[in-house]
């Protein structure tokens, strides 16, 4: 078997896109981008399936998943894991929306051979232009990196959140909630991200994320959050955030947005939180109540394992190329 992957841009130039300014840098490695790909369609003879996670290029029509599709005939497996149809450009690249086609994912879904989708929102919008839409969520690997459990016993309680600048807007509902429980409790309010929001809380602590460091920086949390929005574009998520808190042992509370109630069992290894009022609340039960924590502690890990890990999850990703 033969395997081979390809980024559209290197890993210095997704550090230089999200990056405010530096248009010229950005146009450089962007031409850059669909050269590489355009030579790679002299390879396609070679392999008998192509996966394409989002789209081939990320701005323009979808030349080259129509090229691969329907010009060379190869078996295009298709996924995404958010609702990448509905505008979204960040701050720092309004200059090229009008370059993204997003009407693109519909069209790759039709000339797709199946389609992959992390969660049932997402799975319904395929399956209006294709009927081999597999449902393949979100997985952690749990033996090779997110492999250990944070202790809750031996360390500061520590409220902890993790994300990009585009999700960061989501920490603002928390503020009053964050500013509550510090009147009863001793905590840290930890964020992980490329970059720091304004928080005028008093146990708050920016970590930047950081690739090499980011499974020791979430172990420093006790309990993880993942607050969302009721919007079409929050209801394609995922879950990641709250996969990887548990992962780790760390309990996650969430919004019951998306696919966060399936991946959340109330009460078990998290809270479901809609109002203010519940998010104290359940933050309340877990500052207070050491024991509890420890018991939500140890049920998180179980539920990754059986449902939402890469060993799981192995048969049915192995189904796409069939």
């Amino acid at each position: 078997m033969q395997i081979n992957t390809q980024a559209f841009l290197h890993e210095h130039a997704w550090e230089l896109l999200y990056a405010k300014g530096k248009l010229l840098q950005k146009v450089y490695h962007f031409i850059l981008g669909f050269i590489r790909r355009f030579f790679l369609l002299f390879s396609m003879k070679e392999y008998d399936f192509v996966f394409i996670h989002r789209e081939a290029a990320p701005l323009g029509p979808p030349f080259f998943e129509w090229v691969i599709g329907r010009v060379l005939k190869k078996k295009i497996i298709y996924d995404f894991d958010d609702a990448i149809w509905l505008p979204n450009a960040s701050d720092s690249n309004r200059f090229f929306a009008f370059l993204k086609f997003h009407g693109n994912v519909k069209r790759i879904c039709k000339w797709s051979y199946k389609i992959s989708c992390g969660n049932q929102y997402l799975s319904s919008y395929a399956l209006q232009y294709n009927s081999s839409v597999i449902y393949n969520p979100t997985t952690i690997d749990t033996i090779n990196l997110h492999n250990r459990v944070v202790d809750s016993r031996k360390q500061k309680p520590t409220i902890g959140w993790t994300g990009s600048h585009s999700t960061n807007r989501y920490l603002q509902d928390m503020i009053p909630v964050i500013a509550e429980l510090e009147k009863e409790f001793d905590f840290d309010f930890l964020v992980i991200s490329d970059v720091s929001p304004e928080l005028p809380l008093r146990s708050f602590k920016f970590k930047k994320w950081n690739k090499e460091t980011e499974i020791d920086d979430l172990m420093q949390m006790t309990i993880g959050i993942m607050p969302l929005a009721e919007d079409q574009w929050a209801a394609g998520k995922c879950g990641f955030k709250a996969l990887q808190y548990m992962s780790l042992g760390i309990p996650a509370l969430v919004s019951p947005v998306g696919v966060n109630t399936k991946i959340v069992d109330h009460g078990m290894n998290g809270y479901i939180c809609n109002t203010s009022a519940e998010w104290i609340e359940a933050l309340r039960q877990l500052l207070g109540n050491p024991d509890n924590l420890s018991l939500m502690s140890a049920n998180t890990r179980k539920k990754i394992e059986s449902s939402y890990s890469v060993t799981s999850n192995k048969a049915n990703f192995i189904a796409l190329f069939t």
